[in-house]
């Protein structure tokens, strides 16, 4: 593996660090039985998770067709290596025409926006989720989640296992246990072997929760603690650990947290930041010690510690926000405790 530089200078950079795969990663591929259809490839994180995995069978010589699947045209994931195919996951006919692969990725989900729009964040959140678990019975397939499932819970807690009963709070984290359970049902029901990839919160350098409080610490914002604790995990790991987990998919379905070790205090970063940047930084709210919190440490058990820590992506978007680098303008709200997003 790949040294990492001190700092990320260009979109071309940090798109290739973000789709290293790792040696595991490559070595999963070379054993793993089947094509790969990822679900949903356009998006935050799909374009990510597609061209690691593009770039993982060209490391293992092993010949698969990955499919890249979303509403829109994707020509750069074509250029990338992958197969791609426009789909309206909301029409059943067409998922059911599209091809079948013994492997799949489903990241298909709407988050922002969703208050004024229930109705197509539970569509697109639960029906399109049928449609995919219905045509895909006889697969393998990782459900990307949310740990917005489970309640809010004091940072004390060590954060909601996997144990954890569900809990949503308003109608987005409703309609996400809802796509949970479809994939449930036909799991249950046709043996659908599924894995719950209840994921909170991937970052990188264009979004994020470190993006959203070093973007107000670099405008002088004041920065919000009512939730003063997040998880956090690289993108490049969050989808490395996506696609390996294809080898724990089962019927029942399993569930599985992941995030990184730590939970991270928003004040200490938001002063992490102030000092990175040259910039006074102002408070607003009190904390309460609640919050989207996630014990993940089964799956860090199982795929180790993150190839980026939190130090490093910290210093890192400190320097990409100072020199003005490319932002997604996709704040994610992690403040939010009401479930109103």
């Amino acid at each position: 593996m790949n040294a990492l530089p001190e700092t990320v200078e260009t979109v071309e950079q940090l798109d290739d660090l973000l789709s290293r795969p790792s040696d595991a990663l490559v070595q999963f591929i070379a054993g793993l039985d089947g094509d790969l259809c990822i679900l949903g490839a356009g998006g935050k994180i799909g374009p990510t998770l597609t061209r690691m995995a593009c770039r993982a069978v060209e490391a293992a010589g092993a010949g698969k067709r990955i499919y890249a699947v979303d509403v829109a045209p994707l020509p750069d994931l074509a250029d990338a290596g992958a197969e791609t195919v426009a789909c309206d996951l909301l029409d059943p006919a067409a998922v059911k025409a599209l091809p079948r692969c013994d492997n799949v990725v489903y990241l298909a989900g709407r988050k922002f926006g969703s208050s004024g729009g229930e109705h197509l964040t539970w569509a697109i959140n639960v029906a399109a989720a049928h449609n995919v678990a219905h045509a895909f019975a006889d697969s393998r397939v990782v459900a990307f989640s949310t740990g917005c499932v489970y309640p809010v819970v004091h940072v004390e807690t060590g954060g909601a296992t996997e144990r954890t009963p569900p809990e949503p709070i308003g109608e987005y984290s409703m309609s996400c246990l809802g796509r949970e359970r479809m994939f449930d049902h036909y799991s249950h029901t046709c043996g659908l072997r599924v894995l719950q990839f209840r994921l909170n919160y991937a970052v990188e350098l264009r979004y994020g929760v470190l993006v959203d409080v070093a973007a107000k610490v670099n405008a002088s914002d004041p920065v919000d603690v009512t939730t003063g604790y997040a998880n956090v995990l690289w993108q490049g790991d969050v989808c490395d650990r996506a696609i390996r987990c294809l080898a724990l998919a089962d019927s029942p379905p399993r569930l599985l947290n992941v995030t990184g070790p730590e939970t991270i205090s928003i004040r200490e970063s938001a002063e992490q930041f102030a000092r990175l940047l040259g910039k006074e930084v102002t408070f607003t709210g009190e904390e309460n010690g609640l919050g989207y919190l996630s014990n993940a440490a089964e799956a860090n058990a199982l795929f180790g510690p993150p190839s980026v820590p939190v130090g490093r992506i910290i210093r890192w978007t400190a320097d990409w926000i100072r020199r003005g680098g490319e932002s997604l303008g996709k704040p994610t709200h992690f403040e939010t405790q009401d479930g109103r997003y």
